[in-house]
């Protein structure tokens, strides 16, 4: 096996996982395929919506083939890459199955299955911490058991994490299989979680895991295929899904979206061009018999699930995952829910974010300013900056809406060149995302590259007003001047001065359109004489 990581954004990457059958290209989902039963067939689902990997269940194909195993890919008529579990999600659903996890081993081998899963204990989301505790040793147990079960080490295995809603014991459950020789790793049990939209309590599962293990391994999120959650799940990690969805919810005549669940009845109109819908409109699949129905929204469920991984692939390719992130987030209150626990782990995003990107930030709210370059700037102001000349004895902040002005009218502006070129004088500009930026970074990325729409709300400005403060109380300045222009930039300016109590700090105001450069020359001609 090999997993090449192409390419990166927060904790999300375009990676090829290559396999004995073939390579695909993560993120990527793997269907659902019935061993036995199919609405669709598993043939169909490559050749016509270019899904080059499938997953069934090798515990069904066991109780009916156990005698004589078939090949599997026979068996499905699908030359493609096939992936089998090992019934782990029967045991959550009825509480056990009767077969031994090291046959289904020794049965997923003679299935000559690509990637395999050995028979983990699930830990449903109601268990006490107790029984999930068991859950995690148990799996542990069979999963080092199986080390010496497994012969075929041309299948990918599959090392599950457990542990459920306890993040504690996800994180070990994590640290322990990354000891093991999986290729891969799965987090075991999320589906419960997912099927009620407790997005908050996925991500805390999902980072759990994350976090502790190799880097180097895909992580599989069982269970999970509705589209809206697509985005969220690859920027915590997560490199593949699995999920019957596509079928199960056209069953029940619900039509998948990446903004969310629709009902059939619920539509006059289809928000989507794929071959399926192109063609019909609500009302006249609506009239179908139900077995056509059922053909038409599972067609146009795999082609939503498709598309949005597609999306997503994109957005990390161009470095606008967060973006893509905030935007579903906003579709629903679970899923924004989802993304204020996201926000937590921030910190973790910055050090896999790549310091370049094809284009610029958006930052569209508030809870934009949590991005990865946001704090990566801020981190380096800190940590790394010193000023450009050690005899700059006073520094001047001005509004960021300065910035470009400067840059462009530099050479006609004398007034201006004054302030650059005085060695005593240093001009730096400041704004809500970013706090402090040093002229001379301002085409550092993503500085002038940014975007935003941010309110000067009070959260906002106390944390600017903090990093402000942080950056002023490290530097050597003698004095400083802040120029202000809005309401929200006084307040800030006041504050500031209010912190630093004892500094010598100016607060020069400029009214609509007066030239702040020889507003400023004026009061530095005047200090001096």
């Amino acid at each position: 096996m090999s997993f090449e990581i192409r390419s990166k954004d927060l904790l999300g990457r375009i990676g090829r996982l290559r396999t004995k059958r073939g390579t695909i290209e993560t993120p990527f989902l793997l269907p659902v395929i019935n061993p036995i039963s199919q609405l669709i067939k598993a043939r169909e689902i490559r050749d016509t919506f270019r899904f080059e990997a499938v997953i069934t269940n090798a515990y069904l194909v066991w109780r009916r083939f156990r005698n004589n195993p078939p090949k599997i890919h026979e068996l499905l008529d699908f030359d493609g890459i096939i992936a089998t579990d090992s019934g782990a999600y029967q045991i959550l659903q009825y509480g056990d199955v009767e077969v031994n996890p090291n046959d289904i081993i020794r049965f997923q081998e003679q299935l000559d299955s690509d990637i395999a899963v050995i028979l983990d204990i699930p830990t449903d989301q109601t268990a006490t911490e107790q029984r999930a505790k068991w859950t995690v040793d148990e799996t542990l147990r069979r999963a080092k058991e199986a080390e010496h079960t497994i012969t075929r080490r041309d299948v990918l295995w599959v090392g599950p994490v457990q542990g459920g809603v306890y993040p504690e014991l996800v994180s070990y459950s994590a640290r322990e299989m990354a000891k093991l020789n999986f290729q891969i790793h799965a987090l075991g049990s999320p589906t419960t979680v997912m099927q009620q939209y407790h997005y908050d309590k996925m991500v805390d599962m999902i980072m759990a895991a994350k976090l502790n293990l190799p880097p180097d391994r895909p992580l599989h999120l069982f269970g999970a295929g509705h589209p809206m959650m697509f985005a969220l799940a690859v920027a915590l990690g997560c490199d593949i899904f699995d999920s019957a969805s596509y079928a199960l919810f056209a069953r029940n005549d619900r039509y998948l979206t990446p903004e969310g669940t629709a009902k059939l009845e619920d539509l006059e109109y289809f928000p989507c061009h794929c071959g399926s819908c192109y063609k019909r409109n609500p009302v006249e699949v609506r009239k179908m018999l139900k077995f056509e129905r059922e053909r038409f929204l599972v067609e146009h469920n795999l082609h939503t699930c498709y598309s949005e991984l597609q999306t997503i692939k994109q957005a990390i390719s161009v470095g606008r995952l967060w973006e893509l992130v905030e935007a579903r987030a906003g579709n629903h209150p679970a899923l924004s829910r989802g993304f204020d626990t996201f926000l937590k782990y921030a910190q973790y995003m910055e050090s896999e974010t790549p310091l370049r990107k094809k284009r610029g930030p958006f930052l569209l709210s508030e809870k934009s300013l949590s991005r990865p370059e946001i704090i990566r700037h801020c981190k380096k102001l800190i940590e790394n900056y010193t000023s450009p000349m050690t005899t700059t004895k006073r520094v001047i902040l001005l509004p960021d809406k300065y910035l470009e002005p400067f840059r462009q009218n530099f050479d006609n502006d004398t007034s201006l060149q004054k302030l650059l070129r005085n060695p005593q004088l240093h001009l730096c500009s400041y704004n809500l995302p970013y706090g402090i930026i040093p002229n001379e970074l301002v085409d550092v990325y993503p500085l002038s590259q940014t975007e935003d729409s941010v309110k000067p709300t009070a959260p906002v400005l106390r944390n600017t007003t903090k990093r402000i403060v942080k950056w002023l109380r490290r530097s050597h300045y003698k004095s400083r001047i802040i120029v202000v222009e809005d309401a929200w930039q006084h307040k800030m300016a006041e504050s500031i001065r209010k912190q630093l109590k004892g500094s010598k700090i100016q607060i020069l105001e400029i009214e609509p359109g007066e030239d702040a450069t020889s507003k400023l020359l004026a009061l530095i001609n005047r200090k001096k004489s």
